[in-house]
């Protein structure tokens, strides 16, 4: 009897261990590359309901633009606290035009490209800096609030 409960214990054990601490693990929204769940879903509230592709391409421009002002150290930082940072960038719009952007224009025109409303970057900006500083600590959130407001 002891040959046959033993191992019977063990292999229940190990076919529960996937599922130990499943709740500690973000939710993140499936093909857009480990975008944590909750952080779309404030951004997208916050850009008056935006798909998925226009939420994480809208993001994918701010750290885009913070990525241009920020030295590349800063922006490892910045880039540490969001999973999925690779793909974000990814999802931006390509900028056109020979000159530079001044300001946020970079952002209002991104925005135009997604079909989103341009006066939805000062909602955006400040649910973005939220997430980074809730992952990398409020020294990071300055550091990119510092680039974007």
């Amino acid at each position: 009897m002891k040959r046959i409960l033993l191992p019977t214990l063990a292999l229940s054990a190990l076919l529960c261990l996937p599922f130990v601490g499943q709740s500690q693990i973000p939710a993140q929204i499936p093909g857009i590359g480990g975008l944590n769940a909750d952080f779309a879903k404030s951004l997208s509230k916050a850009l008056g309901g935006a798909n998925p592709a226009q939420t994480a391409g809208a993001a994918g421009s701010i750290f885009g633009l913070a990525q241009s002002r920020l030295s590349p150290d800063d922006f490892g930082k910045v880039s540490k606290a969001v999973p999925g940072m690779d793909t974000l960038l990814k999802a931006a719009p390509a900028a056109t035009g020979a000159v530079a952007p001044k300001g946020l224009d970079s952002l209002t025109s991104a925005f135009s490209k997604l079909g989103l409303k341009p006066d939805m970057v000062s909602k955006a900006i400040p649910v973005v800096v939220q997430y980074v500083s809730k992952g990398g600590g409020k020294d990071v959130g300055k550091l990119l609030a510092g680039v974007l407001m």
